[in-house]
């Protein structure tokens, strides 16, 4: 298979980077991982959305820039945690409607992302991971990332309708929607085959259609493993 570019999108502590770690390790891909730890702006952000809105949102659009060239750039197969896309489509179009990002910062804000983004590839496949927040608020509370302990419920519910009308509304490639609620990819090896064998048989079908003359295919795909038996080959 040809160099590929998946990206794995979704809420705070839906598992993205364990995703990420996993599938890059199965399949021998070149992980790249969302900056967190290093964001100067994070803990003041959570204390005072309001204040620190542009500042956070700025940093984060600049790094993941910076890892988005360097991912086109590289020669093998790439898995990025959190796109660039998910930046302004769903927070800080998220932080703007909650009034908490200043009308003349946003429309920068945006000029900046629209302008960075078109001199990037879009992803061959964005996987999205789903889940509901209480199941969030269990695992941000199970890593114990302390600048996310007091994050509201309210913040992460609205996070999540962003994430569902963006997905929605997607149009740069396909997308695999993963159902995350009853999934554990680290304790159930099952669940990790799974997923990680859809994962190959969808971008195998992208690459032959692409093969085909039919340029990239923006389809939906949809995967909730409560609704597949153990041992249910997924066509």
């Amino acid at each position: 298979m040809k160099k590929k570019f998946i990206a794995i999108a979704g809420n705070i502590g839906v598992g993205k980077s364990t995703l990420t770690g996993l599938l890059s390790s199965r399949f021998g891909w070149q992980p790249y991982y969302e900056v967190v730890d290093t964001n100067p702006y994070l803990s003041d952000f959570y204390e005072n959305m309001k204040n620190w809105a542009f500042h956070l949102q700025v940093f984060f659009l600049s790094k993941r820039f910076e890892h988005h060239k360097r991912m086109i750039e590289e020669p093998q197969t790439v898995i990025q945690d959190r796109s660039i896309y998910e930046d302004a489509e769903v927070f800080s179009r998220n932080l703007y409607y909650e009034g908490k990002f200043d009308e003349r910062d946003y429309r920068n804000y945006l000029s900046l992302f629209y302008c960075m983004t078109s001199y990037l590839k879009s992803p061959d496949l964005l996987i999205y991971l789903r889940a509901s927040v209480d199941t969030l608020q269990h695992r941000i509370r199970s890593r114990g990332r302390s600048c996310e302990k007091e994050i509201p419920r309210p913040y992460l519910e609205r996070l999540n309708q962003r994430y569902e009308e963006w997905v929605k509304n997607y149009k740069l490639g396909r997308v695999l929607i993963v159902d995350t609620e009853n999934l554990n990819v680290v304790s159930r090896k099952n669940d990790l085959d799974r997923v990680a064998d859809l994962v190959y048989e969808t971008l195998s079908k992208q690459e032959e259609h692409k093969m085909n003359g039919k340029g990239n295919l923006a389809e939906v795909i949809t995967f909730n493993p409560a609704e597949v038996r153990p041992h249910q080959p997924i066509a």
